[in-house]
């Protein structure tokens, strides 16, 4: 298991504009957010690279927070939804959403921390409770806990519940690489190569340099191309049954009619045989 001394880096916590690389690497106190993989890596057989998006903006100085502001999910991963913590927050003044901000990226600290000490279950929890009183303008903070929630998920292999909260996360973001890029991997863990490559293919248009949106963009289609000629062989196969059991009472059978494809337009054309060879 990699050093559970991680920055939080690793959980996407780049909301400011990137720094130089100089900076970048004056701010890292610790090993590189590669290490976050390796944890996952030990749980799936998923290879989930998150590479740093830049560095975190400056922390506000620390306020009071309201812990009654909003209730804990009865369950795990049952967040708020958007619509309820928009009316809670029509009671708080400016200065308690603020302290709901400060206390939702502390919670996101410590949700950091239980991942990285191989207690996934805490971590959605304490991802959902921040959830529930982060800011509903926070679009990208949001984003980030989805997405770190997906990462506590695909360690207790809940993968269709991981690709629910990574969806949640590019809805906020759309151009939010990483969590594009674990959903991919989860499609094709989940034998969706479809959208597995459409997710791919954005990883690309906004990251060129992504090495396995690169790669699976030239192994995919040829899967997703064979997948689809052995479904149009069954479903042809099942039509023709269907057929010829509809023909059978005629005396007749689907070898009756034979169908030839136009070469310049592929259209097909059904030529009736009253008897065939």
């Amino acid at each position: 298991m990699a050093d559970k001394a991680h920055s939080d880096e690793e959980f996407h916590d780049a909301l400011s504009e990137p720094t130089t690389e100089s900076e970048s690497i004056k701010s890292r106190q610790t090993p590189s957010e590669e290490e976050l993989d390796e944890i996952v890596e030990k749980h799936s057989s998923l290879r989930l690279d998150d590479d740093a998006d830049g560095d975190s903006q400056e922390q506000e100085n620390e306020k009071d927070t309201n812990d009654d502001v909003a209730p804990k999910a009865d369950e795990p991963d049952a967040e708020l939804d958007i619509e309820q913590l928009r009316e809670l927050e029509k009671e708080l003044s400016p200065e308690q959403l603020a302290a709901n901000k400060e206390k939702a990226d502390k919670l996101k600290l410590e949700g950091n921390e239980m991942f990285k000490n191989d207690d996934p279950q805490r971590a959605i929890e304490i991802y959902t409770e921040a959830l529930n009183i982060c800011p509903s303008d926070g679009i990208k903070e949001r984003a980030i806990l989805f997405g770190n929630r997906a990462a506590s998920k695909i360690k207790l292999e809940a993968y269709k519940s991981a690709i629910d909260d990574c969806t949640k996360a590019i809805d906020l973001w759309p151009e939010y690489v990483r969590a594009l890029l674990r959903r991919a991997k989860l499609y094709e863990k989940e034998d969706k190569p479809d959208e597995a490559l459409a997710d791919y293919k954005r990883v690309y248009e906004l990251d060129p340099g992504q090495r396995d949106a690169q790669e699976a963009q030239i192994r995919l289609p040829p899967i997703i191309n064979e997948r689809n000629e052995k479904l149009k062989t069954e479903m042809m196969s099942s039509l023709k049954d269907l057929g010829n059991m509809i023909l059978k009472p005629f005396g007749l059978s689907t070898q009756n009619f034979q169908m030839q494809q136009d070469p310049s337009t592929g259209s097909y054309s059904i030529n009736f045989n009253q008897k065939p060879s």
